[in-house]
């Protein structure tokens, strides 16, 4: 592992709080890693995954609510923001691989793993696969998939689920204000900017003006989306899952619609054992605002901690 002497690529607005910025190696070169310390040496780790085409920061304001009770660890997962130069295989064995290597770097036992969309399969898979390093799962409005239709191809499957987050990825945008316009209108984002909101979607930026572009590599995002929705091993995940977990599901979905991707009508017919994976809805946020708004991200803190032991965390959250 090794610390980063200068500034964050992207530094934290002041509103925002400070950051260490590490790389782990793994397979094919060094992860990217964003470290928010704990204000006791004690105090209980969150190793924090983001979904499918976001970046570490996307957890900042999760890390902000938890007010140094805990220390979140979370990586750019590979392809995306500082580890988009890391190459293939992608895709979720290949990320749960990678926060493997993370919990080894940081000699993690009993960590809380907690992971958002995309995330929330990939700490899924990761608690079945490598489940000595974590002592139980958050999920975050992700983690349990459904069957996919038969009658699709699993392009146009991705598509259909991903389709505007897939076509940023082609785009140029002339500036970093640009940008900030484009994620500013928004639905899901719309009435809930924040400096941490910016900072996120800032630190996806690479290149140059006027030709500035995403981060996440394509052939990423494509081969981890299909296995999200197709791969048989990959949704199997949350029914063999033998370390306690949650699954915090939002009441909005990806673009702000009135129907998120669960409800308790798709939660029943999935025939979830409660004692295997408890679920939990959050109120009035969407998809992206259970973990950068407000409400969601104190929501989700107080899980953690609850998930980590901590006295008062459900309801003990900072407003």
């Amino acid at each position: 592992m090794t610390r980063h002497a200068e500034a964050p690529r992207h530094e934290a607005p002041p509103e925002t709080d400070p950051y260490e910025e590490l790389t782990v190696p793994v397979s094919g070169g060094e992860l990217a890693v964003l470290r928010w310390p704990a204000a006791e040496p004690g105090a209980p780790v969150v190793l924090a995954v983001h979904g499918i085409t976001a970046n570490a920061l996307s957890w900042a304001r999760v890390a902000h609510h938890l007010a140094g009770r805990a220390t979140v660890i979370a990586p750019d997962l590979r392809g995306r923001g500082g580890s988009g130069s890391l190459p293939g295989p992608y895709g979720i064995a290949a990320h749960a691989a990678d926060v493997a290597a993370i919990a080894d770097a940081f000699g993690l036992r009993e960590a809380v793993l907690a992971g958002h969309s995309m995330g929330a399969f990939v700490s899924a898979f990761t608690g079945v696969h490598h489940p000595a390093r974590f002592g139980s799962l958050v999920l975050v409005d992700g983690g349990l998939g459904f069957p996919a239709p038969t009658h699709l191809d699993p392009d146009a499957l991705l598509d259909a689920v991903i389709g505007p987050a897939m076509r940023r990825l082609a785009m140029t945008f002339p500036d970093r204000q640009a940008y900030r316009d484009y994620w500013r209108a928004h639905p899901a984002f719309a009435d809930s900017w924040s400096p941490w909101v910016d900072a996120y979607i800032q630190r996806d930026l690479v290149g140059a003006e006027p030709r500035l572009r995403s981060s996440c590599v394509r052939d990423a995002v494509r081969e981890d989306g299909t296995q999200v929705l197709c791969d048989p091993e990959v949704l199997a995940a949350p029914g063999r899952l033998e370390l306690p977990a949650r699954l915090l599901w939002a009441d909005r979905g990806l673009m702000d619609e009135p129907q998120g991707l669960y409800d308790e009508r798709r939660l029943a017919a999935a025939g979830l054992d409660p004692a295997r994976l408890a679920t939990h809805r959050v109120a009035d946020v969407n998809h992206y605002t259970v973990l950068v708004g407000d409400d969601g991200a104190r929501t989700v803190a107080g899980h953690l901690l609850d998930a980590a032991g901590v006295s008062g965390g459900v309801s003990g959250t900072r407003g």
